[in-house]
């Protein structure tokens, strides 16, 4: 899933009402991963990133990792999305 957030900011995320652990990476204005954080189900603990960021794209746990996608990777196409 992809969250567009109307500003860049230090966003959080949390896993309450989520029984699947997910992986989180946050992005900044031009798609670069700023960091990527595991996250377990059923937690309030806040993931947050690390500098203001503008997107957050959530996937299965390890997804990111065994792509070899870590923080400095760009995610093309995100100039297209409507804000």
């Amino acid at each position: 899933m992809l969250f567009v957030f109307p500003d860049n900011a230090i966003h959080c995320m949390w896993m309450r009402n989520t029984l699947v652990p997910l992986s989180v990476a946050f992005l900044d204005d031009t798609g670069s991963i700023l960091n990527i954080e595991d996250m377990r189900p059923q937690t309030e603990d806040s993931h947050c990133a690390r500098s203001p960021a503008r997107y957050a794209l959530e996937t299965n746990v390890g997804w990111f990792a065994s792509r070899g996608i870590k923080p400095g990777s760009r995610v093309l196409g995100l100039d297209k999305l409507p804000r």
